[in-house]
């Protein structure tokens, strides 16, 4: 019989990196896909009202967000305490409204112009009068879709 000899002399091959570089690659191309970044930054409080019965908006690209509420701490020395709207990053006024949404229509292809859907926003404690008065600037502009954005209230 043949006399099996262990060698502690060996040593483990060493682990190829060569794939590594791919490897990094396609993590930075997935997550390049799939990370959406936001559009928006908030300066306005924005407590939504809850709901039982929500329903998920279908294209989110053919949303235009008005966001109605109190300024935040930060944005409270300058515009006071007032509720304001804010549409996309700044600032507006009922006025500047219809331009708003002219713009958001010229942005869209134009079978989409007359889908699109305003999502409003609102703090739970603006009054109505503000809605009211947005709606108005919505019916002069032809853009009739009106969605009222809430929370899921939590089942029980």
């Amino acid at each position: 019989m043949a006399k099996f000899k262990k060698d502690g002399k060996k040593e483990t091959p060493a682990i190829s990196t060569a794939s590594l570089p791919d490897i990094v690659f396609m993590l930075l191309f997935f997550f390049m896909v799939s990370t959406t970044m936001r559009e928006v930054s908030l300066m306005v409080a924005n407590a939504m009202p809850q709901a039982n019965e929500t329903v998920k908006l279908e294209k989110k690209s053919l949303v235009s967000n008005i966001y109605v509420g109190k300024p935040t701490d930060s944005y409270q020395g300058a515009y006071g305490t007032e509720p304001r709207i804010q549409l996309n990053d700044k600032f507006a006024t009922v006025g500047e409204l219809q331009a708003f949404i002219v713009s958001e229509r010229d942005a869209r292809k134009e079978e989409d112009r007359n889908s699109i859907t305003n999502n409003l926003k609102i703090d739970r404690n603006v009054t109505m009068g503000i809605i009211t008065d947005i709606k108005q600037e919505l019916r002069k502009a032809n853009s009739l879709r009106v969605n009222y954005g809430s929370t899921k209230r939590p089942t029980k």
